[in-house]
């Protein structure tokens, strides 16, 4: 692919490459049936809002085998017959997915049934379904519940006749077989309520080596003023409504800062770590970058590992921020090449490079609403009966009653339950365990009976013989588990909007009853 087909496609996040089977036995909804205000959300009171909707989808489960990893895209046609105004978008998944990247395009386009199918079977890739349609969404790396919020009044638009699609990326590393379900929601308004149909903008660093046993930081400078100036007629005048990084699990620092201008160096977003959770960040009031030269970003990484890192899926990494702004222009920057070590600071090991710029006209179709769309009803597309009404299953505690999914050892515990939940998330891996609590010891049976718990409570992590009495049961069984002084504290998994199946759950509480053997 030429610079230009990079660059226009703003994919924002190109992290999946098409081309695996699509599921047997996955299953998906369609929309088929009609009405004008079917979904209003209601307000306070408990009225119905006649200038607001939630349309929410189900995708259905995808079936994966013990330790695969797939990359299909997925589809859903909204049977929209005007245009639709989404002011926040939800997605909602039980793990497994490790990313997606979400798009809006004309019905013709990629044609095929709604659910997953197999990229290449329809010519589907990032690029074309960005030059066709826009961009809708990024997940960030393994969340399994983020809220894409925009200010009051900033909006995404999806023209009539268009359906959404996504190229995702999902990941098993339990040696057991998942199947998670994948939901979205979209929040639309009014055509009156709406004051700005927002843009996007992709900074990514893709000239990435990072040396093994080193910690190293990318930076890259991306004046972008001239582009936009030539194809504006005017000095920058964007206004900034969210961003949202992207880096994989050796990633530990990410930072975007203003360049140039009167406000050069200030702070926009920063970073640290990282959890598998929804980092975008929401700005409201927008940011106002006006007189900005370009934004200064950096990704960092702590390559622990013995061998180099570059980029890629798998054990590579990635640099990228999306951005969705109010702007006429659309701006795609990034340091493929020139990347130079300029300094050590601290034991980490400092590269800076320079962004190539593209600067792209907003797609004709993202135009604000018509005086007739203005003077209508809100209009919410046809609604399949069988979709959920939530995006998200309520979270119900564990009931202790229900068989084991599994052996109840640690071994297969370690396996299904604490590599996939609990370590692929990196809050409990062996870099900077979360608490001091490190699933991937090499003792790791002594490790959890010994484990100081940091908690305010006076339980065990794991009291042999008594379930009831381990702050680890807790935290997996319970969703408002409460500390000593009868505080609700989060459950665990931490990024997760519900618990864990029961099943599993239970396989924690049957090795526990069993004394917590070394088996």
């Amino acid at each position: 692919m030429n610079r230009v087909a990079f660059i226009v496609s703003a994919c924002l996040f190109a992290s999946v490459s098409c081309g695996s089977p699509a599921p047997q036995g996955s299953t998906s909804t369609s929309a088929t049936d009609t009405g004008e205000t079917d979904s209003e959300t209601t307000g306070e009171t408990g009225e119905v809002d006649p200038d607001r909707a939630q349309v929410v989808h189900s995708f259905g489960r995808y079936n994966l085998a013990p330790h695969e990893e797939v990359q299909p895209c997925v589809q859903w046609t909204l049977d929209n017959d005007k245009p639709l105004y989404v002011n926040t978008v939800t997605l909602s998944n039980d793990g497994g997915y490790h990313h997606s990247n979400w798009y809006v395009v004309p019905e013709d386009a990629f044609v095929g049934d709604d659910g997953f199918f197999n990229c290449n079977d329809r010519g589907f890739s990032d690029f074309d379904a960005a030059v066709t349609g826009s961009v809708l969404f990024a997940q960030s790396t393994q969340s399994q519940f983020e809220q894409q919020p925009l200010p009051e009044g900033v909006v995404i638009k999806i023209p009539p006749r268009h359906k959404i699609m996504a190229g995702t990326h999902l990941l098993n590393l339990s040696s057991a077989a998942a199947a998670p379900e994948l939901r979205m929601t979209l929040d639309i308004i009014h055509p009156r309520l709406v004051e700005t149909v927002a843009a996007a903008f992709r900074l990514t660093y893709r000239d990435l080596s990072i040396p093994a046993q080193t910690e190293s930081r990318y930076t890259g400078h991306c004046d972008f003023h001239q582009h936009f100036e030539s194809l504006a007629g005017h000095p920058v005048d964007i206004q900034l409504f969210y961003l949202l990084p992207h880096y994989h699990y050796l990633g530990n620092h990410f930072s975007v800062e203003v360049l140039g201008g009167p406000n050069d160096g200030m702070p926009l977003f920063e970073l640290n770590g990282f959890n598998a959770d929804a980092n975008g960040q929401a700005f409201n009031p927008p940011i106002d970058l006006t007189g900005a030269e370009g934004l200064r970003f950096t990704c960092g990484y702590n390559n622990w590992t013995n061998h180099d890192v570059g980029w890629g899926i798998g054990d590579q990494e990635m640099c990228m921020m999306l951005g969705l702004i109010g702007s006429d222009v659309q701006i795609d920057a990034i340091v493929e090449e020139n990347s130079q070590v300029v300094g050590v600071e601290n034991d980490i090991v400092m590269h800076e490079g320079p962004c190539s710029v593209l600067a792209i006209p907003k797609h004709p179709d993202q135009q604000p609403p018509t005086e007739e769309e203005v003077n209508e009803p809100l209009y919410v597309p046809p609604s399949d009966p069988n979709d959920p009404t939530v995006p998200v299953d309520p979270c119900v505690d564990t009931d202790p009653a229900e068989a084991p999914a599994g052996p109840a050892s640690l071994s297969n515990i370690s396996e299904t339950i604490l590599r996939p939940s609990c370590i692929f998330s990196s809050c409990h891996g062996a870099t900077q365990p979360a608490a001091g609590l490190n699933f991937e010891a090499p003792q790791l049976h002594s490790h959890l009976l010994a484990h100081n718990v940091v908690a305010d409570t006076p339980m065990a992590l794991v009291a042999p013989g008594a379930p009831d009495q381990s702050w680890l049961l807790q935290l997996l069984s319970r969703c408002e588990p409460q500390n000593s002084q009868g505080n609700p504290v989060s459950h665990m998994p931490l990024n997760s909007p519900k618990l864990l199946a029961p099943g599993q759950v239970n396989q924690v509480r049957a090795w526990i009853e069993a004394g917590a053997p070394n088996n």
